[in-house]
């Protein structure tokens, strides 16, 4: 949410060329160095979170054991799905994590969105065009409460000035925190105000609680609260608060702020706006998303230490201002949707909404979100992007699926061949992970499983790290071996936190081949050759990308990966099976969206797709081993947004169909057999709404499926009958 901002024009364009990447990434490093040398106690840390100098001692962190591997929550036959979002300011849930919270509150899910700061700001609560009012952090506050009562309300499809139950809840420590709760028919919001100062006295913010051991964060009282005192958090307080209400609410699904924020230089192209320094977030964004994973961390092991089974969810990261930084990626029609509730949440004075602090966050009302040029409302971006699960075949053809399970790797298998059902999950361990995990069989038919281990989430001056990891089957279809850490590209660990999601793949000549976005935006890669032996990491330059990578081998048997640039499609490809993928010269694709989908035709050629900024349809793009453009093909009929899945699909007796995923509108999964003009998609049984993006294991036209994950954190399988394409 921005603390002070005002809507002017067209987004900025972000100008650095592809080629400057190693300078734009050593200013970056500079001046968040720079920054990080001019913090006092007076001003915000900087964006790495990272490591402070500090005599005092931090209390013992419970954190998951990653050798851990109990039994998980059964699924009870009365048990709901439930969707807890944490975030730092009122408004950054509906900037940020719609549409994922609409479709999965449409679905069934009950939804509890945390609120840690007062959001009071300046205390400024200006309509637009009007003169400057004096401030009042008290009376901000409590109208930016109820501008979410009338966002949610309309959310649930009531009446935005719909009276809500407002009472109290107490918390550990002797804390309280105002609730809100709302309920229409089957579906339920309830709205926890916790009410932490923005600034605190002693010029205390949320960055310096993370950080640095002993400080004390005061609360602001909102107008009309039924929480009328003054209280204090501690480090170790909010992290056992939060922990408790995740206890409490038991969530399926938990929607995050993105704990690791991209490096970003600011410049006279790039203006600060309301970035920490450094990088692409407000200050309050990162600690807060760092402070739940923290949270989340405490709950699994205290939960799995007390019941003996481990808390069954999933995890969503989100980024913030980094939606302003890249080519926007939602569709008129979704970005419509998000419109109208942050209108709803905006308001105007002159709104009868009962409330005398105001009526909403008057910034935002009247179409300011729309106007403004930095759009955030126009994207929507995972922090860890990839497919919920990862599913393959063992070496005995069934299908197993792997995904991250209360910060734990499971594996599901399905009860039998066929039978469209996964058994319980099986604790691998490996945590706490982020969210998408890489899952790949080599050559003797060993799977393989690469996840991102937050291996250190202390705060307080202690560590802060991220690794690769990965777990392999000491023998087909056998045990798994012990995980074992394969580092990152970056030997500072400020830039370790940067990675991206790990994508691998494996080749016929016995290789495994590994991939992750470094911290400058670019590709690393890493190597296992056939006898097991992993070599070391190495940058392959290029220009820069947004996380979320697409592999492919070719006829060839040489590697391919793509990467969604601010220009184009980023490619990289191995010249012999013996070398690193080099860059592509750019064959004049259109800028994309999201990470674009890869498929081989008929005939050996590459095929992408994707769709471009704000477009609903995607294109396939054929390239042309001539270099002389792609050829574009139309894919009407399947209007959506987000990344798009291709695979071949054998037909016999006829050339392979391209099979092609996606979301749709409404955040339903849609099918499409074949690119021709009269394709029509297909719609999911129970209009299946996925937690992140399902993925498709592809094979012959009975054997292809398509595999997600529910809002109440189970997965499922569906085996589509094929089409005739048109």
């Amino acid at each position: 949410m921005p603390e002070n901002s005002s809507p002017r024009g067209a987004a900025a364009r972000h100008t650095t060329p592809s080629h400057s990447i190693g300078l734009s990434f050593s200013l970056t490093r500079r001046r968040t160095l720079a920054a990080l040398a001019a913090v006092t106690a007076g001003t915000a840390v900087s964006c790495t979170g990272g490591s402070a100098t500090n005599a005092a001692t931090p209390a013992p962190v419970r954190s998951v054991d990653p050798l851990g591997a109990e039994p998980f929550t059964p699924v009870t036959g009365d048990r709901s799905a439930v969707l807890m979002q944490v975030v730092a300011h009122p408004d950054d849930d509906l900037y940020f994590m719609t549409p994922d919270s609409q479709h999965l509150l449409r679905a069934g899910a009950r939804l509890v969105c945390v609120y840690v700061t007062a959001g009071e700001s300046l205390g400024i609560n200006r309509p637009p065009g009007a003169p400057i009012p004096e401030p009042d952090r008290s009376a901000y506050s409590a109208a930016r409460h109820q501008g979410l009562r009338q966002a949610y309300a309309e959310m649930l499809g009531m009446d935005r000035f719909t009276r809500w139950q407002r009472s109290v809840t107490e918390l550990p420590g002797g804390l309280r925190a105002e609730t809100n709760r709302l309920v229409s028919g089957a579906r339920q919001v309830e709205l926890i105000f916790l009410n932490i100062a923005m600034l605190s006295a002693g010029r205390v913010r949320l960055p310096h609680l993370w950080e640095i051991p002993g400080v004390t964060a005061r609360t602001l009282v909102a107008e009309g609260s039924p929480v009328r005192e003054v209280q204090s958090y501690r480090h170790e307080t909010l992290v056992d608060v939060l922990a408790d209400l995740m206890d409490r609410y038991r969530p399926t699904v938990i929607h995050t702020l993105d704990p690791d924020p991209d490096y970003q230089v600011h410049d006279a192209f790039h203006p600060r706006d309301n970035d920490q320094p450094g990088c692409s977030d407000h200050r309050d964004h990162t600690p807060v998303a760092l402070f739940t994973w923290k949270a989340m961390s405490q709950w699994v092991a205290d939960a799995s230490r007390r019941d003996g089974r481990a808390p069954r969810f999933l995890t969503t990261a989100f980024r913030g201002y980094y939606n302003q930084r890249w080519p926007f990626n939602l569709p008129p029609a979704v970005v419509g949707r998000k419109a109208r509730l942050l209108e709803a949440y905006g308001g105007a004075p002159d709104w009868p909404c009962g409330n005398p602090a105001g009526c909403g966050d008057y910034s935002q009302g009247n179409g300011g979100p729309l106007r403004n040029r930095k759009g955030w409302i126009r994207s929507t971006h995972h922090r860890y992007p990839g497919a919920l699960p990862a599913p393959v075949t063992d070496h005995r053809g069934n299908l197993v699926a792997y995904g991250v399970l209360g910060t734990q790797a499971v594996q599901w298998r399905e009860t039998s061949p066929g039978s469209g059902r996964f058994g319980a999950p099986r604790n691998l361990g490996g945590g706490p992970l982020a969210p998408t995990l890489s899952a790949v069989r080599d050559t003797t038919g060993r799977q393989l499983l690469f996840g991102l281990r937050f291996s250190a989430l202390e705060g307080q001056g202690q560590g802060n790290a991220r690794d690769i990891v990965v777990l392999e089957e000491i023998s087909p279809g056998g045990a798994f071996g012990g995980w074992h850490r394969l580092g990152t590209p970056h030997d500072d660990p400020e830039d370790s936190r940067r990675v991206g999601a790990p994508v691998a793949v494996a080749t016929p000549d016995g290789r495994v081949h590994l991939f992750v976005r470094t911290a400058g935006k670019g590709l690393a890669t890493r190597v296992r050759d056939a006898g097991g032996n992993w070599g070391g990491w190495v940058q392959l330059g290029g220009g820069e990308i947004q996380d979320g990578l697409t592999v492919l081998v070719d006829r060839d048997r040489l590697v391919h990966v793509f990467g969604a640039g601010r220009d184009t499609v980023h490619h990289w490809a191995q010249r012999n099976p013996d070398g690193a993928p080099l860059p592509v010269p750019d064959p004049g694709l259109p800028v994309p969206a999201h990470r674009p989908g890869a498929v081989l035709t008929t005939d050996g050629a590459i095929a992408l797709v994707y769709r471009t900024p704000a477009d609903p349809q995607p294109r396939l793009y054929t390239l042309n081993r001539r270099g002389d453009g792609p050829h574009v093909t139309p894919l009407r009929h399947f209007d959506g947004y987000g990344p798009v899945a291709a695979h071949p699909v054998p037909v016999p007796g006829r050339a392979d169909q391209v099979l092609l995923a996606g979301t749709s509108i409404d955040g339903e999964v849609l099918l499409r057999y074949g690119t021709g003009t009269g394709t029509r998609p297909l719609c999911s049984p129970g209009r299946l709404v996925p937690v992140g993006t399902p993925a498709v294991l592809p094979g012959g036209p009975d054997s292809m499926c398509v595999v997600g994950m529910a809002p109440g954190a189970t997965p499922w399988i569906w085996r589509p009958a094929p089409t005739t394409p048109a």
